[in-house]
Parts: C-alpha cells; structure tokens; sequence
C-alpha cells in the first residue's frame, strides 16, 4: 500500500528547517493557533464558523497549508475528522463555534473516544470573563466532553495556544489515541501575543508505556507453544500501532488461528488460510466457536468488548488469557488475564515473534493438528452465507457482495451501523488495514457519509464507498452538498429496505413480530411494503440530485452488476444508488443479547451442531 493509504507516521510538533527556533513574531492568538496547526502538520479541518470561533475564521483564510472544508453540521465535522484519522492514520481535525456548535461535537467525540481515533476538536467559547455567566451561546465543553475526551483544554491566555496544540496532537495521536478537545475563548483568540515553534511541552505524568516487559513476553511465548488450541484474537489496536506485518509473521510462525474484530478487520487478511472470521454477536460461526473452545486467546489490542464476550461469565470457559494492549486499564476490565503485556502492539508483536522463535530453536513447537480438524470442519459445515429472496427483489448482502467484487484496488469502506454494517463486514473482503471504516464502539447512526467524506478527502487517490442504511443517511445526507461542493466524489450505496432494520429484526426476533416505529417508508397512500416510485418519502435519488449528486435507483437483480459499474465510473461529483432491497432480510450468524456464546444461531432455527468432541 502507498504511504498515504497505511498513513503517514503520527505528526509530533516539529522545529523549523534545519532543527533551529524560528524568531519571534507578533501575532493574534487566532494567527497563533493557525500558525501551530501548520506547524504539527494539519492540512485539513472540517468545521463551521460562528460567533466565539469567528476570529480563528479570518487568518484561516490566508493560511495555503491548512484546508478549510466547510460542512453543513458539525456532526458531519466531527465524523468527518474521524474517518480523515481512520483512513490516513494522522489526527483529524475539525473546529465548531460556542455553545450548540460545540455540543453538536459531542457525538462524534463520544464515537472517537470509544473506537481510540487521534482527533482534535478545536471550539471556541464565549470571552473569559463571561464564562460562567450563562452567556449567549456559552456551554461548558470542557465539562461536558470530560468523561469522553481522553483529554481536554481550556484556554483563555493567548500566549498558551502553541503550547496546548502542540500538546493535544502529541497526546490525541500516542499511546492509546483518542480525541482531545480545545476550548478557546474569544478573547484569547483576539489578544495580541508573540509566536515561536516549537513550544515547550509540559505534560508530566503523561507517560504511555510502549515497550513490552520481556519476561510477560518469555511467558506468553511458552503459553502459545504450549497450547494445542489458541486462538490469536486481534483488535483494532494492532490497525493503529501499524503492526500488521508483525502480526502476519507471528500468526504463519505460530500456524494459530486469527480472528478479526470488527475494529480490527484488514489487520489480518480474510483470505488467509489462517483468518476463521470476525467473532461476536454476528460473527462467524467458527470464530465464535473458536475463541469458546479455546485453551489460550493471545488478546492483541482488543479489549474484551461484550458484543464480544456475550455473557461474560460463560465466555471462553477453558481459556489462558494472554492480554496486550497500550492501554493498561483495559487489561483485566473484563476478564483476567494470565500474562498481562502492557506496550505497543508492534513492539509487543516483534518482540513474541523472536520468543516464539527461541521456544521453536529449543524444540518447543505447539501441534495444532486435532485443533485445525475441528476449525476446518466448522469453516465448511457452518460458512457465511444468504439466500436469494423468493420474489425476485434484490438481497442486500448481494449488493453489498458485488460492490465489494466490483470496487478497485484499494477502496475504503465506511458503513454506518445497522444490518448493512453486519453484512458488510461479513461480505466484503478486506485484506488490508485502512479500508474498513465504521462506529464499533458508540454504534453511531449517521456516521458513513461524513466519515467517507472524511476518508476522501485525506487519501484523495483512492475510491471510497460509504455502505449505509435508509435510517442512518437521513441523519447526516447534508453532507452530500459539501461533498459536492468541495470536490469529494464519495459513493453511497443505500441498503433500502424501509425500515431501521436491526431494530426490526429484533422485533422479527423478540417482540412477536410488533414492528413499533421502525417502518421509514411509509407515504401518503403508501402501504407497508409498497414500492411505487411516487409514494417513495423521501425520494432518496431526486434529495441525492438536489445535493450536486450523481443518483440512481435500483431494484432489479439483472441490473446489479451495471449499476455498481457505472457508479465506479464517475469520479467528477458524488454518486448515490438506491438499492430497493428486502425487508425480511436478516443478519445471520446471531447471539441473542444477554446469553453466552454457546448458544450461537447459525440461521433462524438452525443451531450449530459442535460434536463438543474436544480434550478439555
């Protein structure tokens, strides 16, 4: 892959050319802040001006580093900035005024912090000697975002904003990364003040540690040699410390099967022969299985998630727990870890690697034979698969399969949440890291477009589909007119089936089939179901026109494979297709919320049959 598509190196405040301080210069706290942002390496911010934010507006205006891509909500800002750091692996940006500018960042703050994205939310707010007044547009931020931000600043002295910037990118893109909001009050933005890079940052106690303890790394070693039935279980975190390779090598040295989280699926390739599927609520049957049958989980920047774990008294009950990750609070959260590896997940996986190949060199080597006879015939007894419905209306796995075989190399996916974000982690094949983009942790509806906007607009040279549900684009379609507007030729795929479909699926499910407040395309004359083009609200292809859009419809299979094709084909506006699919589809493998792993439903009414043959 390209530089830009496993993304450049974290930036960190930078000297001048030639290592040497640049002179002193007299400037405005807003040129100041401009000034830092080029310095730590910024060249894109989302975001919309107003009141308390207006004075960083004018000098931005002259900056020819930093590009301004005006959204039309700040949640659009917020996810935007997340999916520019997803697919780039620099820290995304985005800026909102006071008040409900800064509140409407709130969401994607929250969604940032639970996914670990390095992000900088800059706000302004209202003149320091106003706060606390309940002046007009003033909101605690800095309050109210500090149970998601993995850090935040107030800034009311001019003189402090190198310093803070400089600061909130080092820490947003170290260690575990996260967001880290920026509160600036107005008057700090208007005072004078003098200007020079670098700044000398203080953050004592901030420390991340990323180098392994080698004896934790000596015992997980033996463990795995030792083990007739590991699993390596891989999260995002081995994505965002760019450990793929490693992790490649260690798995072909071991010869252990690898499961993929959803925050971590293109760390690992899906077409290998050692990748046994994503585990989870609906994950594959075998991973599922494997990580419940499991005698040792080598847990490598996951973090025992309970869409994971089902009941977690129940989970993996025959499990050694090898548990890496950056973040030391995560290990033993959830469950106890036999060998706890707190550092980096590339430091950590270069450093088993060599262990491993001590235990082999002294004739210690794991046999993983009897394990691999139960996980092929669980792989073949139990694969992903769909069926075609019976009147003849498209499948949405389908779709989502032939945009998927369709799309050139290197496209990233962005998926809101919902069914069609299941069926797109389960039928689209991601062999690469960065090219899966979507809201694990805080479920976001809405996420998608500004996020493949976001993607877009950082890796500009690559094709970028947003995968969304009719439910999640009515929330954040208005960014379509900034995409249009700002030259981001995105693809939507709209997954249309008429309803908040996991939500009806549950009902399907769980609620005697009462589909409470979730049919979506119910018009004027319109019956459930009904697909008459006139009585369609809202006409998703005439909004997608409306919006600068390139936008079509389709409802017929024979038309699939065309259709995807010539939505590849135009790279001069934004395109949306339409897929009227059905209603009654459903994502399968499933565990129903609450219960143990063990009670996994292949498809409905279809319960997998183990043998249960294996040595305890």
């Amino acid at each position: 892959m390209t530089e830009q598509a496993t993304g450049a190196h974290h930036p960190q405040p930078r000297p001048r050319s030639g290592g040497q301080s640049a002179p002193v210069e007299h400037v405005t706290g807003a040129q100041s802040l401009i000034r830092s942002l080029e310095e730590v390496g910024a060249d894109t911010v989302f975001g919309i001006p107003g009141g308390a934010i207006l004075p960083a507006y004018d000098p931005l205006m002259d900056s020819t580093q930093v590009r301004h891509v005006l959204v039309r909500h700040e949640q659009g800002a917020g996810h935007a900035a997340t999916g520019y750091a997803q697919a780039t692996g620099r820290v995304g940006v985005c800026m909102a005024t006071s008040g409900p500018g800064a509140t409407n960042l709130v969401t994607p703050i929250a969604d940032a912090h639970m996914d670990s994205v390095p992000m900088v939310a800059i706000t302004g707010q209202v003149a320091s000697k106003a706060i606390g007044t309940d002046a007009f547009q003033e909101a605690d931020i800095v309050g109210i975002t500090m149970p998601i931000t993995k850090h935040n600043f107030l800034v009311t002295k001019a003189e402090d904003i190198p310093r803070v910037i400089a600061q909130a990118f080092h820490i947003a893109s170290t260690g575990r990364p996260g967001p880290v909001l920026v509160d600036i009050a107005k008057d700090a933005l208007q005072a004078k003040t003098t200007f020079s890079w670098p700044p000398t940052m203080d953050l004592p106690g901030y420390r991340p540690v990323t180098k392994p303890h080698a004896k934790q790394i000596r015992e997980a070693a033996k463990l795995i040699t030792a083990a007739r039935r590991p699993v390596l279980y891989v999260g995002g975190g081995v994505i965002k410390a760019r450990a793929t390779a490693e992790l490649k090598v260690l798995a072909e040295l071991t010869g252990a099967p690898v499961t993929t989280t959803l925050m971590g699926l293109g760390a690992f390739p899906d077409s290998h022969e050692l990748h046994v599927g994503m585990p989870g609520m609906h994950g594959s049957v075998t991973a599922v299985t494997a990580l419940q049958k499991a005698d040792l989980i080598v847990a490598l920047g996951a973090r025992f998630d309970d869409r994971v774990t089902g009941k977690l008294d129940s989970f993996a009950p025959y499990a050694k727990i090898v548990h890496a990750d950056i973040d030391p609070a995560e290990i033993g959260k959830n469950r106890a870890a036999d060998v706890p590896i707190v550092g980096d997940a590339r430091e950590v996986l270069a450093d088993l690697i060599q262990a491993v190949q001590r235990e082999h060199a002294e004739g210690n080597r794991g046999d993983y034979s009897a394990w691999w006879k139960d996980l092929n015939r669980w792989r073949e007894t139990y694969p992903l698969g769909y069926d075609q419905p019976g009147d003849g209306s498209l499948s949405p796995q389908q779709v989502i399969e032939r945009i998927g075989q369709l799309a050139p190399e290197g496209t990233v996916f962005a998926a809101g949440v919902g069914q069609h974000q299941m069926w797109a982690a389960h039928f689209i094949q991601y062999d690469k890291p960065a090219t899966w983009l979507n809201s694990g942790g805080a479920g976001t509806m809405g996420y998608a477009v500004p996020a493949a906007m976001g993607a877009k607009a950082g890796a500009p040279d690559r094709a970028v589909w947003a995968i969304d549900g009719d439910g999640c684009f009515q929330m954040t379609n208005q960014e379509l007119t900034t995409c249009a507007l700002n030259n981001i030729p995105i693809k939507v795929a709209i997954i249309n089936n008429g309803a908040l479909g996991m939500v009806r699926q549950w009902q399907t499910l769980f609620y005697n089939q009462r589909y409470s407040n979730t049919v979506l395309h119910s018009g004027p004359g319109a019956e459930a179901g009904e697909k008459s083009a006139g009585t369609r609200v809202p006409d998703f292809v005439k909004l997608s026109e409306a919006m600068g859009c390139y936008a079509i419809r389709c409802e017929d299979p024979a038309d699939l494979d065309k259709v995807i094709e010539e939505a590849n084909s135009i790279n001069d506006r934004p395109v949306v297709v339409d897929f009227i699919v059905h209603e009654d589809a459903m994502v399968w493998p499933m565990v129903a919320a609450g219960t143990s792993n063990d009670e996994i439903m292949a498809a409905r009414d279809v319960r997998p049959d183990f043998g249960d043959n294996e040595d305890d």
